[in-house]
């Protein structure tokens, strides 16, 4: 099986979406003009706000008739609540839970290999990739309401890539069957199952249509624990390779490894101009404070790095020299690039790469505040012991699942 990255092909027509004040009006319009088929993936679907119209419109979708198929991940996902399942459930909507937890929840070797990756193929015509979820821009789970809404991105995309991101949710698709099979103890048809799924597999460079004055080169590179174990993160190292004057990257949770970090160093150090939005509003414990250590480095090879508080940072985005980009739902640290299945489409497409660097340098030049490298290393004691502690759950949690990184 080939490990080398995807190329980048020509014939795809882009739109960036940013939140789900962006997405999800965009989601439910193509669900609700779906003739034949609407397969979506999400790490968490939640029915809180605006995110509940995305429930509403996969029912219409399935009462007249289209073929619905949903996967949730096991994890990020809440049990689906009674009046959803009965509505589903008479509509047809078939739903799907990807490694539900079990007794041991977490704790269970390979139960950290999450579903992180959000995706959705409307009658195999267009599909969406990105960072968002199902989830309303000023809801968190826990009934927690934001002051301000999440920054998130997500891309819609027509052209030949569909056919890829189809391949890949049916194969997904396929080997879940299998799994529900095995379960059954019926053995035979769960093998089936997965020739089936090998042989779909083939067969995901059909070309989809395209829209209008397609102009863009692009890829769907995916991560996973089979033949696409480091895709994501030796495309983001190739294009920091091969920046020549400026790399702008959001990430949430943003805990890179040796290579990534110096991969970012030797791009300062060369005379690019390298920033990063990274996440300033609490949100995960481990995350937040095991990326701090890292940013001394960082900051003395001259990369600027900017804390973003107004709500949460949830973008998994990147421009190089205003003409790569990437959007999807991987974080650059272990977590996803290690254990989860993620995916982003990574595009050549200079309009496309403005946009999104404006949008990044908005929230940047707005709501960013800079680390000072002489006030991060006089940050105090307890902060550096918090640090400490997320490192070393962050060991431990990839120690359990066999892993090492940092």
């Amino acid at each position: 099986m080939s490990h080398a990255l995807p190329p980048l092909r020509s014939g795809h027509s882009l739109r960036l979406l940013q939140g789900s004040g962006e997405f999800f009006p965009a989601l439910v319009a193509s669900i609700d003009a779906a003739l034949h088929e609407v397969r979506l993936e999400t790490y968490i679907f939640d029915f809180q706000g605006q995110s509940a119209e995305v429930g509403y419109a996969l029912e219409r979708a399935a009462r007249r008739g289209v073929g619905v198929m949903v996967v949730v991940d096991g994890y990020g996902t809440a049990p689906l609540p009674p009046s959803w399942a009965e509505r589903f459930l008479e509509a047809g909507v078939e739903w799907r839970i990807y490694r539900p937890l079990g007794r041991f929840g977490v704790f269970a070797r390979g139960n950290w290999r999450r579903l992180h990756r959000k995706l959705c193929v409307v009658d195999r015509h267009e599909a969406y990739c990105g960072g968002i979820n199902i989830l309303d821009d000023f809801h968190d789970l826990g009934e927690i309401v934001l002051p301000a809404p999440r920054l998130d991105f997500s891309v819609r995309v027509t052209g030949p890539l569909v056919a890829d991101v189809h391949a890949s949710m049916e194969r997904m698709w396929l080997r879940m069957r299998a799994v529900r099979q095995l379960h059954a103890a019926h053995l035979a048809g769960a093998l089936h199952s997965l020739r089936e799924a090998a042989h779909e597999g083939q067969g995901g460079h059909l070309r989809a249509p395209v829209s209008e004055r397609p102009r863009s080169r692009a890829a769907l590179v995916l991560r996973d624990n089979l033949g696409n174990r480091a895709r994501i993160e030796r495309a983001y190292r190739r294009a920091i390779g091969r920046a020549r004057t400026e790399i702008v990257i959001a990430n949430a949770y943003f805990v890179p490894g040796r290579r990534l970090r110096n991969a970012l160093v030797s791009a300062a150090r060369r005379g690019v101009k390298v920033r990063l939005l990274v996440e300033g509003m609490y949100e995960s414990f481990m995350q937040y404070y095991a990326s701090r250590p890292i940013y001394g480095t960082l900051l003395a090879a001259g990369v600027e790095i900017h804390e973003y508080a107004p709500s949460f940072l949830h973008a998994k985005v990147a421009v190089i020299d205003r003409r790569w980009a990437t959007v999807g739902s991987s974080n650059l640290d272990p977590l996803s690039l290690l254990l989860a299945r993620e995916a982003n489409v990574m595009m050549e497409d200079g309009p496309f790469a403005a946009i999104l660097h404006r949008r990044l340098m908005q929230a940047i030049d707005e709501d960013g505040k800079a680390l000072d490298a002489r006030e991060y290393a006089r940050r105090p004691v307890h902060t550096r012991v918090l640090e400490r502690i997320a490192l070393v759950l962050m060991r431990i949690a990839l120690f359990v699942q066999g892993k090492k990184y940092l």
